[in-house]
């Protein structure tokens, strides 16, 4: 006759019923519920982490690149030298032809959209307040493709009335106090120049539509102009400060940078949005590893309650391990269902875990802005994360992950009890008895 192959049903009837303790045996069954307890709250705070940090990048990146180009083409700054005093002056790099320059970009595969920009510092000012603001000089169309900026749900506002005044950030809105329809004065420290040196430039503008591009420092900082009034307003005639680049895969751009530069000609420099945020993203990528191997020794010293339950239970079961043997069990059959029980109890945990987990992460902005409200605010401060929301994404690879390791370890720290309990010599077990 042939032996039963190795886990077969008998066997997991065997450890199923041994996993149920009798009333007799509590103290088995109350680490069985730690056990189970214990893992499921790891695997659930390993899921939930997971999930809120692959969220928090992915929104990162989102209101990065929804309201800034994923490369931006400038000219090095030029040396002048004084022929009479033979002083140097350094003076910022400009693009004269910027329309042709922009038109050989965009003929670079890969690239989707290209802009001539302007860019400058001013302060702006209204009802007695003030604010630090940086603008944009951009056509109508060029903000139109801005997808943080044109959101409807997050904007008032009409973009066709750009071209006759500026659209703000909420932010700076809400500190100028000022909404549509309203004036803004902007200041420039470099403006005309006069016998007596150069004056600030002073202009008012009117506010003509005002978004939120969901990062903090953007709402608060940025403004927006037609780019013929900004080349005016700047005395940049006839010359564009940058020029804006937009590829199809923004996570590898700089797969683009030596073809832009090639495109571009000589002096030309490029700045991607991952040399802008590159140490950041950094930073998220090393917390993620770090909060991974946190997590995991949670898990770790939860499943090694499973040890503490089996070795009871292999103590208390000693009789019947005796007789199980003196039937015909094999070392390798008693290994297999002091195995499964505690395989039992790790998939349980992990079952429970993920369920909690996976509720947890669809909810967490909810949490958070109950815990915001508890505490007026201080468990959540846009100014200093960037963005207004704790946002989650749940991906199958990080859920795989969490199952992954909560069951290894589960399966791991039970071969040692059961080892234990296979070589149990029948005999010792039935001597008293």
């Amino acid at each position: 006759m042939s032996s039963p192959a190795p886990f077969s049903r008998y066997e997991f009837l065997i450890a199923w019923r041994y996993l149920r303790a009798r009333r007799a045996e509590g103290g088995v069954s109350v680490m069985t519920w730690i056990s189970i307890i214990g893992i499921a709250l790891g695997v659930m705070a390993l899921i939930a982490t997971l999930a809120v940090r692959a969220g928090f990048r992915t929104e990162f990146v989102d209101t990065i690149l929804g309201a800034n180009a994923h490369s931006t083409v400038y000219m090095a700054p030029q040396e002048i030298r004084n022929e009479y005093t033979t002083d140097v002056y350094v003076v910022p790099g400009r693009i004269q032809d910027y329309d042709a320059m922009a038109d050989k970009l965009a003929l670079v595969p890969g690239v989707t959209r290209t802009a001539a920009i302007i860019r400058g510092q001013v302060m702006a000012s209204a009802n007695d307040n003030s604010n630090v603001a940086e603008v944009f000089g951009v056509s109508l169309d060029d903000l139109k493709a801005m997808p943080r900026i044109v959101d409807p749900e997050t904007s008032v506002g009409d973009l066709a009335q750009f071209d006759q005044g500026i659209a703000i950030g909420s932010g700076i809105a809400r500190e100028l106090a000022v909404g549509l329809g309203d004036k803004v004065r902007l200041i420039a420290p470099e403006g005309a120049k006069t016998a007596f040196g150069t004056s600030p430039r002073v202009k008012a503008y009117t506010v003509t539509y005002i978004f939120s591009a969901g990062r903090y420092d953007i709402d608060r900082t940025r403004v927006y102009m037609p780019i013929a009034e900004a080349q005016s307003y700047f005395n940049r005639e006839g010359v564009a400060d940058e020029v804006e680049v937009f590829v199809e895969d923004p996570e590898r751009v700089a797969d683009w940078t030596l073809p832009l530069i090639e495109a571009a000609g000589q002096g030309a420099q490029v700045w991607t949005w991952q040399d802008a945020s590159g140490s950041f993203l950094s930073a998220l990528d090393m917390e993620d590893d770090v909060m991974f191997v946190i997590l995991s020794v949670l898990v770790l010293i939860a499943s090694m309650n499973i040890t503490s339950g089996l070795i009871m239970l292999v103590k208390n079961k000693g009789r019947d391990i005796g007789i199980l043997r003196t039937m015909g069990l094999t070392e390798g059959a008693v290994m297999r269902v002091f195995f499964l029980c505690g395989a039992f109890t790790g998939i349980i945990g992990t079952i429970i875990g993920v369920i909690l987990g996976v509720l947890l992460a669809l909810n967490v902005d909810s949490i958070m802005a109950l815990l915001n409200t508890i505490t007026s605010g201080g468990a959540w401060q846009p100014e200093v994360r960037g963005i207004y929301r704790l946002p989650a994404e749940l991906r199958a690879w990080d859920i795989f992950r969490a199952v992954g390791l909560s069951l290894l370890l589960s399966f791991i720290v039970t071969i040692f009890p059961a080892r234990r309990a296979a070589r149990m010599n029948p005999v010792e077990a039935l001597r008293y008895e």
